[in-house]
């Protein structure tokens, strides 16, 4: 068994995707186009993340799909941390169709101040997901990652999935490798954060991007993190900007020696709690 813990699926109509820099991904995204994907990289089981629309119709559509889609195994749903309503919304999930799939909750994070997570009102919104069983999942900016340190601390009682190795500036190189390694060092302490290998070629240089940019990274985290808290993600089609899937499959596993079956597998059917789903 081989899982992707990370990919998304979208229209062309996302609002992000105005950016000029991504017209290559600017199109829809269905789950028919990944399966080719899936077939031809022998991955066997998927996890949906939100793809940055952020809206409720957005997940519940996300749910329904993984109730016809047998390749996606966990859904990763957007819901605004701050919203007082929350532990509604996601019961309210949960009740609907495909509500089981339904495995954690990301906000975005990245598009806020450092020290939104420091608020008392999102630290309330995490721990609702934390009530509900639910995974909280962050993706930040590296300038963020003292904040989901102390956030991390004040909220034990959960599990913390970090994204793309909390977006290292892989295109600085070894600046960027020292600073990130400082930063994230200190979640490497905390036994409940899990980290995904993930959108790593979408930090590097698009263009001219190679395995070994990316291996010092990769190894930094396998060094800090264990292979029992990493989780391969292929961050697809966002990868696309550098990367085919094939390619950053090919990437992980060169720089890993193969597939080791906690990175490729058992640590996300752990996470997202996928026996039985």
């Amino acid at each position: 068994m081989i899982i992707d813990a990370h990919h998304h699926l979208w229209t062309a109509d996302y609002a992000w995707l105005a950016d000029p820099s991504l017209t290559l991904i600017r199109r829809d995204y269905t789950i028919d186009d990944l399966r080719a994907h899936l077939r031809a990289a022998g991955v066997d089981a998927t996890v949906l993340v939100e793809a940055g629309r952020c809206d409720d119709a957005e997940t519940r559509e996300f749910l329904s799909l993984a109730e016809s889609a047998p390749e996606i195994a966990a859904v990763v749903g957007w819901a605004a941390l701050e919203d007082r309503a929350l532990a509604d919304t996601l019961a309210a999930h949960r009740a609907g169709p495909g509500g089981r799939y339904l495995a954690g909750i990301r906000d975005q994070v990245q598009g806020h101040p450092d020290d939104f997570l420091d608020r008392p009102s999102v630290r309330a919104g995490l721990r609702t997901v934390a009530r509900a069983g639910l995974v909280n999942e962050l993706v930040v900016r590296p300038s963020q990652l003292p904040a989901v340190v102390r956030a991390v601390d004040a909220v034990p009682d959960t599990t913390f999935v970090l994204d793309h190795l909390g977006k290292p500036r892989v295109a600085a190189g070894l600046d960027g490798l020292a600073e990130w390694r400082t930063l994230i060092a200190p979640l490497a302490e905390r036994e409940h954060v899990i980290v995904k290998l993930s959108g790593l070629v979408a930090e590097a240089d698009w263009a001219t991007w190679t395995v070994d940019d990316l291996r010092p990274f990769v190894e930094t985290a396998l060094g800090l993190f264990g292979p029992d808290r990493l989780m391969f993600g292929s961050d697809w089609p966002v990868c696309e900007v550098a990367a085919s899937y094939e390619q950053v499959v090919d990437a992980i596993e060169t720089i890993l020696g193969g597939r080791p079956e906690d990175v490729f597998a058992t640590t996300a059917t752990r996470t997202y709690m996928l026996e039985g789903k």
